[in-house]
């Protein structure tokens, strides 16, 4: 029995030190570093600091400027890339001829790099040469500078964020399409149930579940949307495409003040945090009720 659990503990060994060295020592060394002044061009002066980061943090308006918009983007992305999903998914289960080629062509954004995403975006969306520019210029409007412009420059990266993501909804939602029950569609056929009575009292609440994790997952990976941002506009103009993550950055990174930014970090974890234990909460509150009615 004893051997039995050495060898356990043995097999499992690298897998703890793995997580510790990747995430548990990172983790505590960023929360240790948030409480200093550590700059990395002077940390020999390292000085603790207490909460003085986490308060000029919270001061910056171009920091509170990038919370905002990152709940936007957020809100925004979720909302559409989740509705957009469902609606591909109910429209595609309809499909009989040519399935597997849709099934295929709708993911193929999703499997592409968040940097070839930009990228390729970058290029379309260009002012000189992109073919988004051409085919507006073939209805007599543009040219338009949508990545410097601060109407579009948001827009446009959360419209690439919806191309990208909208095929992940998809894939969950149409899986969970797949698993409802085709007897209760038919019993409500007999019971002379329309389209949206059967999709309000059989499908949705069949997919639910499902629902739910791809809004948390989703929401939960807004929050960290750099890359995009980072490529096609670098936070502007005038800081209003500037996230969470952009602002971390470019204090923690380009500016090397590694104690600010942890600082920001921590703040964005706890903001994240937040959002998906009031989530998860609404979410168990919301099935008890079920349960009980």
């Amino acid at each position: 029995m004893h051997s039995k659990r050495r060898f356990q503990w043995l097999m499992l060994t690298p897998v703890l030190l793995l997580l510790f060295g990747l995430t548990v020592f990172p983790f505590m060394y960023t929360v240790s570093n948030s409480f200093t002044d550590y700059y990395y061009l002077a940390s020999e002066s390292k000085e603790f600091v207490g909460l003085r980061n986490y308060v000029q943090v919270l001061q910056d308006e171009v920091f509170l400027q990038a919370v905002w918009n990152t709940v936007k983007f957020m809100l925004l992305a979720v909302t559409t890339e989740t509705v957009l999903g469902l609606a591909i998914a109910l429209l595609l289960e309809s499909v009989k001829k040519g399935l597997r080629f849709f099934r295929v062509a709708l993911l193929i954004p999703s499997l592409l790099p968040p940097v070839t995403v930009a990228l390729l975006w970058q290029m379309m969306l260009s002012n000189h040469n992109g073919i988004i520019n051409h085919m507006l210029a073939f209805f007599g409007a543009g040219p338009f500078n949508f990545l410097m412009d601060i109407n579009t420059a948001f827009y446009a990266i959360l419209l690439i964020d919806i191309w990208q993501w909208t095929p992940f909804a998809f894939l969950l939602l149409y899986a969970a399409l797949q698993a409802v029950s085709r007897s209760q569609y038919e019993a409500a056929l007999v019971d002379g149930a329309g389209r949206i009575s059967t999709f309000i009292h059989i499908t949705l609440p069949n997919i639910l579940p499902s629902l739910m994790l791809v809004i948390l997952l989703r929401t939960i990976d807004s929050f960290r949307l750099f890359d995009k941002v980072n490529i096609l506009t670098g936070g502007g103009p005038a800081n209003s495409t500037t996230t969470i993550t952009q602002y971390i950055y470019r204090h923690g990174v380009y500016n090397l003040q590694i104690g600010y930014g942890a600082s920001a970090s921590m703040i964005m974890v706890l903001l994240v945090l937040a959002f998906t234990v009031f989530y998860i909460m609404r979410s168990l509150g919301g099935k008890r009720y079920g349960r009980n009615h």
